[in-house]
């Protein structure tokens, strides 16, 4: 197997990392494809390996007695593992593959010898965890306060720059599961947005349109948490 190249790849935290970091690292990353709803992290199940991805979604899900909802998303810009990072192994939460994944994935232990090994490793995926934290706080303030409309204007902004094209494949039913709401409300809110010139909704699949407008219906619960990561990410 050919090991990756740092300047050949696209994951956000592996280019950051310094050069003997990801020296460390690159003998046990493999590159991996995973097809749409595969769970990548079962709940307060040991994670075997932490995925950093090159393309797609991965969503965190917390798995509620009303049914599942989103709590975060992870693009090129993280890994799926956090916890790893943290000392432990496992969490409540599931990770489920929101969009078709190619991730480096590097086994747990290789990460955790590593983390032990070096500072600068640690310090910057703990700023990532941190960055997270505050993405997460932010959904709970959008679940909680923002209109359905509002949400997922949101969601969809954080899809958009994840994927960085403006058409997304995302079904009223998957919506309706991450935004944990019914799906009528969803259908209701696609046609609110859609009215409103921001996206332009077809079988499947939501074409975005006016980024201005759906960053105007999301309000200060979009941009925080995105400016948090560049800050706490930021090259030195």
């Amino acid at each position: 197997m050919d090991r990756p190249k740092q300047d050949g790849v696209r994951n956000r935290l592996l280019r950051l990392m310094t050069p003997d970091d990801f020296a460390r690292l690159a003998p046990a990353l493999e590159t991996v494809s995973v097809p749409l709803r595969e769970l990548l992290i079962l709940p307060l199940e040991p994670i075997a390996h932490a995925h950093f991805v090159e393309e797609g979604i991965v969503s965190l899900v917390a798995d509620t007695l009303e049914g599942r909802i989103e709590i975060g998303v992870v693009g090129y810009e993280g890994m799926c593992g956090a916890p790893l990072v943290l000392g432990t192994d496992r969490t409540p939460h599931t990770a489920l593959v929101q969009s078709d994944l190619v991730a480096l994935r590097l086994p747990a232990q290789a990460l955790q010898t590593a983390l032990a090994q070096s500072p600068t490793l640690r310090s910057l995926l703990g700023r990532y965890v941190q960055s997270l934290i505050v993405q997460v706080g932010h959904t709970v303030y959008a679940n909680t306060d923002l209109t359905i409309e509002a949400r997922l204007a949101r969601w969809i902004l954080m899809t958009h720059d994840r994927l960085q094209k403006d058409e997304l494949i995302l079904t009223h039913e998957f919506l309706a599961m991450m935004l944990g709401v019914r799906r009528p409300g969803v259908t209701t809110a696609t046609h609110v947005l859609e009215g409103s010139g921001m996206i332009r909704a077809r079988r499947g699949r939501i074409i975005v349109i006016d980024r201005d407008k759906l960053e105007d219906l999301a309000g200060d619960a979009y941009g925080p948490a995105e400016a948090e990561y560049e800050r706490l990410l930021a090259k030195d």
